[in-house]
């Protein structure tokens, strides 16, 4: 089969995909072009702050990409190019898409509040405490499982000393973080224009790269890079957004926005054709069945329940206008769709490609930019390069969303407890505490607990979805029928994941973690059950 169809094929349905379904979504929700934002109602220049459509395009694109587009499919890809391919078209356009859209929109008409607060105002206080429990226990998976990730693409082996890939990328990213600050005190505070400004930024960021790649001077272990960055995302959780999160993410777009582009031509130039098979089996080598887990371990790459907490975390608070809901929303979800396609197709195309999904990724995508001249290893070092800013992107947005549901769990509390655990210092220790002690595990034990947990929380975002467009009068079946199917999918694939860790050999810890998890879905299901019922009663009463 050739790789050209496949992506040609997908960026067309994805863009027919944005200007009709998207766009009815838009006007079924009642988007409305003239309606004041919290952006501009809450504005406190820390965390509310109205934003370009364009720099916040980049930066909730860059914060929910991070590693999941890329691995999921790449990892999946045992079961035959052909359902992946399958389910990333229809899981980003009518689950992932509706997901993120939905809990932006949704987000925006709540003061920006997280979708734990939503779940307050449609299923009660008992449904809020339940959501913000999960989603804050699925945080700290992604922190600890982004966190593992980041620190072995940057660590240097004294042991192998030519290879220099790590420190490369160690110490461009280093200088992308001193950059991002520059440009978010010149555009915010100095009133800089947004177009010179990113003709500026951008030039230096590929200057960081040129430098981080001919002068890698920071050699680190996986170790230390372990503390550096705990030291990086408690600062990115407790700085205004607005002088690191923000430019940061939004520059690193670019980088994210030129792989694609690369990636893109290199597949036209190269022509390659799908080296697996279309169809490996309902069973892997592993012995893992495709229901669930071709839903579960594509994750990102068609849906995710991260990206609930991305949209109704950061985005919401920085949105100018509804109307670039549907942009911000709808069309992140697309392009990181066209993402997860690239990568299948790296993997399909080099069948015999091993190593670590970041590896085979690069090595694929460096293949097809040498279609058209440029070296296999430098083409591989910037692969690599950017594969850690996806995740570096959210890691630093992750801790800071678990940072506001802990403060947003004890809002209601007093006294002491509400003063020191809303206090964004001891929410941000916590939260990051935590994720540290999970770091122990290795990214290849948390990543599926950390997959079937990520799934269930977006079944979850999808239930408060419908719960409040139903309270509003909404059309939420196209909320609905996603939620149950996601509901089906993860809770099979967590069963089997707690069976697994508790009576097959596995982690301990990570069993009983998942066993906790599952419970909170079920009872948190249960009372938005019983509400949902209550609601529909009242209205046919």
């Amino acid at each position: 089969m050739s790789a050209i169809v496949l992506l040609v094929g997908a960026v067309v349905i994805f863009i027919v995909a944005y200007l009709t379904y998207g766009s009815w979504l838009a006007k079924k929700w009642g988007i409305d072009l003239k309606r004041e934002t919290p952006a501009h109602t809450k504005f406190d220049n820390v965390d509310y702050v109205p934003a370009d459509a364009r720099i916040l395009l980049g930066h909730h694109f860059s914060s929910i990409a991070g590693a999941g587009p890329i691995t999921g499919p790449i990892v999946a890809s045992v079961f035959g190019w052909l359902p992946v391919y399958l389910w990333i078209l229809l899981g980003s356009i009518f689950v992932g898409g509706v997901h993120d859209f939905g809990a932006l929109f949704a987000s925006i008409r709540h003061d920006g509040k997280s979708i734990g607060e939503i779940i307050h105002k449609t299923l009660g206080k008992k449904g809020k405490l339940l959501f913000n429990i999960f989603a804050w226990a699925t945080l700290t998976l992604v922190v600890a499982a982004f966190t593992d990730i980041c620190a072995g693409s940057f660590a240097y082996n004294a042991q192998d000393p030519t290879n220099l890939a790590g420190a490369q990328a160690g110490t461009a990213s280093m200088l992308f973080i001193i950059l991002a600050v520059c440009f978010g005190f010149f555009v915010n505070k100095k009133g800089k224009s947004v177009g010179s400004s990113t003709v500026i930024g951008v030039t230096a960021l590929f200057l960081c790269i040129w430098i981080g790649y001919i002068f890698p001077v920071i050699k680190l272990s996986k170790g230390l890079w372990m503390v550096v960055l705990i030291i990086y995302i408690a600062a990115a959780s407790i700085l205004p957004v607005w002088i690191l999160l923000q430019p940061r993410d939004y520059l690193c777009s670019f980088l994210l926005y030129s792989m694609l582009v690369l990636g893109i031509v290199g597949i036209l130039f190269s022509k390659p054709n799908m080296q697996i098979p279309a169809f490996q089996g309902f069973i892997n080598s592993s012995g893992e069945t495709l229901f669930p887990f071709l839903f579960v371990t594509v994750a990102c790459g068609a849906v995710s329940g991260f990206h609930s907490l991305i949209g109704s975390g950061t985005s919401s608070k920085q949105i100018n206008k509804e109307g670039d809901a549907k942009l911000i929303g709808y069309g992140a979800m697309l392009i990181e769709g066209i993402v997860a396609v690239v990568a299948l197709i790296a993997v399909g195309a080099f069948a015999k490609s091993e190593g670590a999904p970041a590896t085979v990724f690069a090595n694929g995508i460096a293949n097809f930019m040498n279609s058209f001249g440029v070296p296999i290893e430098i083409g591989r070092v910037f692969i690599l390069l950017t594969f850690s800013a996806f995740a570096l992107t959210s890691l630093d947005s992750a801790t800071r969303i678990g940072r506001y549901i802990f403060q947003e769990t004890f809002s209601e509390s007093k006294g002491k407890v509400k003063e020191i655990c809303t206090n964004k210092w001891f929410a941000t220790l916590i939260t990051i505490a935590v994720s540290g002690g999970l770091t122990l595990y290795g990214y290849n034990k948390i990543w599926p607990i950390f997959g079937a947990a990520n799934q269930l929380l977006a079944a979850l975002a999808l239930l408060a979805l419908s719960a409040w467009l139903l309270k509003i009068g909404r059309k939420y079946a196209v909320a609905l029928i996603p939620m149950v199917f996601m509901f089906i999918v993860t809770i099979t694939a967590l069963v089997i994941l707690i069976y697994q860790n508790l009576f097959t050999g596995g982690s301990i810890v990570l069993g009983i973690l998942g066993l906790l998890l599952l419970i909170v879905a079920a009872l948190l299901l249960r009372e938005a059950y019983n509400q949902l019922i209550r609601n529909r009663k009242s209205k046919t009463a």
